[in-house]
């Protein structure tokens, strides 16, 4: 269900630019979202039945919110409850998954890269012997790598839309109250008065002190994803337990195709 809702979302309905369209629901966007929306709210509400009727309360997310339920009923509401089941679901799975397939992708066309990689983690293991669960997601190398696949790969290109709450002026530009805004931050990463090679994988650019203070793929100020944190720490974690546990390589000379398109790189990787 996230794979079928990331395609509707964004900034690709022409109506929001055109309203007029609206009028014909062109593209038929309006009744696909309507019966998605039917389809993962009977998904969702099966999900809060099926903890609320059960014997005792897990250590769940779910489970804490219908303990806020019962106390505070008027605002944890089980519409509530769905809305933020849903945003973490669509903000937290298929970013992270989309973010490591951007990262191996990177890795498996720089060799030399991955190798470096592999040799922090072999390093920092056999010094943490002692410690029961090394936290290899810190690594500095990693933190890196991963920084750079964010710098040329946010999973939200163009971040998430917002509205000016009052008239204003950006960039010269007069916006009206009431308009959508989108900031391009794949554009803004790649632009080459920012970034030296801005094209090229080069983790090593974050040496540099201050260098990640200008990455905003996770936006900015107070409207900034909450689950940044969260998200660098997973794909940290888990880029790094791949590279540790497994050898890769590419299964021919040909380096992967990197250019956008629906899908992801890796699927032409595996497959």
């Amino acid at each position: 269900m996230i794979k079928e809702l990331v395609p509707l979302g964004g900034a690709n309905n022409p109506a929001d630019f055109l309203p007029i369209l609206r009028w014909f629901d062109f593209a038929h966007l309006e009744s696909r979202l309507k019966s998605f929306a039917k389809r993962i709210d009977g998904f969702l509400q099966g999900l809060i039945d099926e903890h609320r009727n059960a014997n005792q309360r897990a250590n769940t997310m779910i489970d804490h919110l219908l303990s806020l339920q019962e106390s505070q009923p008027e605002y944890y509401t089980d519409q509530i409850i769905k809305g933020l089941i849903l945003v973490m679901l669509l903000a937290g799975t298929d970013t992270s998954a989309v973010t490591l397939e951007w990262a191996m992708s990177s890795l498996l066309n720089n060799p030399h890269v991955l190798e470096k990689a592999k040799k922090e983690i072999d390093t920092y293991i056999g010094q943490e012997r002692l410690i029961d669960e090394p936290d290899i997601s810190k690594l500095p190398y990693l933190q890196r790598i991963v920084s750079e696949t964010l710098r040329l790969h946010p999973a939200a290109p163009l971040l998430v839309p917002h509205e000016a709450s009052d008239d204003c002026t950006i960039a010269g530009y007069n916006v009206p109250r009431g308009t959508m805004v989108l900031i391009n931050a794949w554009a803004i990463h790649r632009d080459p008065q920012v970034w030296s090679d801005p094209t090229c994988f080069k983790p090593e650019r974050f040496e540099k002190e201050g260098e990640a203070n200008k990455l905003i793929p996770f936006g900015l100020g107070r409207r900034a994803c909450p689950g940044s944190g969260l998200a660098q720490r997973t794909v940290g974690l888990t880029l790094g337990l791949l590279i540790q546990c497994f050898d890769w390589k590419r299964a021919s000379k040909e380096k992967i195709d990197m250019r956008e398109g629906e899908g992801s790189p890796c699927q032409k990787l595996f497959l």
